[in-house]
């Protein structure tokens, strides 16, 4: 469960990360609001099961450039609500989570209102690696999707890209 909230939640801190507050000396936009995850990937499979639906994710930007992810989950047909801090590193765009196991990088898609999250660390006792696409509405766009997998191949990771269902809201099955 604490992979699938990282999962979901770098992507969002990602899309948030890559627009550090003004105030900070950032890109000069501001990431706080609604993203969406359109896309991920790995270095090898992940030992978890993938969303079957993801709703939208709140990032808020905090003091000190800090970024809170928070997601509603479905799995299993139970929706879960997951919260994590993305802690601001010194190097512009990049963040740790999890007490510094892993790390996070955001950079900006070619295509306007999308970021690619990054993420490096360890999972069950393996290092593992993971690439992220967000954007801000929820519909596909199949030039954010190219640049996202030619940025993936670039870093080595090959394996299917997985493109999650957009629900407006979690909806259990009953």
């Amino acid at each position: 469960m604490r992979t699938l909230l990282l999962t979901v939640s770098l992507g969002l801190v990602a899309a948030l990360q890559a627009q550090d507050p003004p105030a900070s000396g950032g890109l000069g936009q501001d990431v706080s609001g609604k993203w969406y995850l359109k896309a991920a990937t790995a270095d090898q499979e992940i030992p978890m099961k993938k969303p079957e639906s993801v709703t939208s994710m709140n990032l808020t930007v905090l003091e000190g450039g800090n970024l809170e992810v928070q997601a509603t989950i479905l799995i299993d047909g139970q929706c879960r609500d997951k919260t994590l801090v993305l802690e601001r590193a010194s190097e512009p765009g990049k963040y740790t989570a999890y007490g510094g196991k892993r790390v996070v990088y955001i950079t900006p898609s070619a295509v306007k209102d999308h970021y690619i999250l990054y993420c490096e660390g360890e999972l069950g006792g393996k290092q593992i690696r993971v690439a992220k696409l967000m954007g801000r509405d929820p519909e596909n766009n199949a030039g954010a999707l190219e640049d996202f997998k030619k940025v993936a191949e670039a870093k080595g990771l090959h394996l299917e890209v997985f493109i999650p269902r957009q629900s407006e809201t979690c909806s259990p099955e009953a």
